[in-house]
């Protein structure tokens, strides 16, 4: 028995970062109704190359939407709007991440929807809002990682700005759109009453410079950037060179450097008082880093790993492939297997949350369309008018 079982969402999305979060309702057992647009092939992901199963069937599509259902429905029509309002009835959600100024266009926000279910929970993740200048811009990730700081705080001092490798902001927006979701829905069921709830990527961007942001709206410090991705006061924690690649160490309690210290042959550097605290070791970064890198080079990254053995925090800097081959990846059953109806057996990641201890079991993403007509049938439809939905193009 999962968390959410019993509850119904509708999810009125594209592309990656709702997608992402209504993935993690499922995961935790929510009945997610993916809603797509039959008039123009349904949620764009499914076209999103370079890797596909067949037509217009991604890989990246079935990154963002496993465990979920499509019913194919076209809302922008009113036949399509009747169909939608009766789905409500039965539904607990709607989600939806479209661009800021659409939802109260074609009614899926509370002023519309709760007169037809007073306990409706209708959650919106849009690029910068759904009120204000910018609420009709569309707006991605990575324009979010530019506007918010992220590219002037990552990369080597002096190269260019540098986004992150991964689409974060989708990731996280995600997460904070399922997290308020979920926690309407509880108020909900509390009051009878749904609301509304808003994410936009720009703040989930913006909340997440955090600390520096304290730093900055406090104390003026604007944080630039490090050697070696080095965080900004505790020493050491950085990258540092092997004799065979590239290690992180984060000495992040002081604790770990004299563990260090010990498990480099230097001992002696736990007592020396230029190293004796974090203000201290900051204050002689640059004279700690040499020492270190002068023992670390010695050996290669898994001698570290080895000698480290989890008593000093560390972590050797692999690439995609060897991250995804990590024995522990294996070990910790990160990786699982689906079926796909015409591909056959193909390799996914696991949903990330375990339940009593096991990982959840997922399903793999629908085609388009794929419970339409069970859908239909379920909400009393008969067979001569989904017929007549289908013949004029609203399914």
């Amino acid at each position: 028995m999962l968390p959410l079982e019993g509850v119904r969402v509708l999810a009125v999305e594209q592309y990656g970062a709702g997608p992402f979060g209504t993935q993690f309702l499922a995961d935790l057992g929510a009945e997610v109704i993916k809603i797509e647009n039959p008039a123009d092939g349904g949620d764009m992901a499914r076209d999103v190359g370079p890797h596909f199963f067949g037509p217009h069937d991604s890989l990246f599509f079935h990154s963002l939407n496993r465990g979920k259902k499509s019913v194919t429905l076209d809302i922008g029509r009113p036949e399509g709007r009747a169909v939608l309002h009766d789905l409500v009835t039965t539904a607990h959600a709607v989600a939806c991440n479209l661009r800021g100024d659409v939802p109260a266009k074609l009614g899926l926000d509370y002023a519309a929807l709760g007169r037809i279910n007073r306990a409706i929970v209708c959650a919106h993740l849009t690029a910068y809002g759904r009120s204000g200048s910018r609420a009709a811009w569309p707006g991605y990730d990575y324009l979010m990682q530019a506007e918010a700081g992220f590219l002037a705080l990552t990369g080597e001092p002096g190269s260019p700005p540098t986004r992150f490798g991964l689409s974060m902001v989708d990731f996280m927006a995600g997460l904070a759109l399922a997290a308020a979701l979920a926690a309407a829905l509880v108020g909900a069921r509390t009051s009878g009453t749904g609301r509304d709830v808003d994410v936009s990527l720009f703040d989930a961007a913006l909340a997440s410079t955090n600390y520096l942001a304290t730093w900055y709206l406090n104390r003026g410090h604007a944080q630039q950037r490090l050697p070696r991705s080095a965080h900004p006061s505790l020493t050491p924690c950085q990258l540092y060179q092997t004799a065979d690649g590239w290690i992180f160490i984060m000495c992040n309690k002081e604790k770990f450097w004299p563990a260090l210290c010990r498990a480099v042959g230097r001992p002696e550097w736990a007592g020396d008082p230029r190293f004796a605290d974090f203000s201290a070791r900051l204050a002689h970064r640059g004279e700690l880093n040499e020492l270190l890198a002068s023992e670390l080079c010695k050996r290669s990254t898994a001698q570290w790993m080895e000698a480290f053995s989890g008593n000093v925090p560390a972590a050797p800097v692999l690439d995609l492939a060897r991250a995804l081959d990590n024995p522990f990846v294996a070990e910790c059953g990160a990786i699982q297997t689906l079926e796909h109806p015409q591909a056959g057996r193909f390799r996914a990641l696991a949903p990330p949350v375990r339940w009593a201890g096991e990982r959840i079991p997922a399903r793999p993403a629908p085609a388009l369309g794929e419970h339409t007509f069970a859908v239909l049938r379920a909400l009393g439809y008969e067979e001569r008018r989904i017929a007549a939905l289908r013949e004029t193009g609203i399914v």
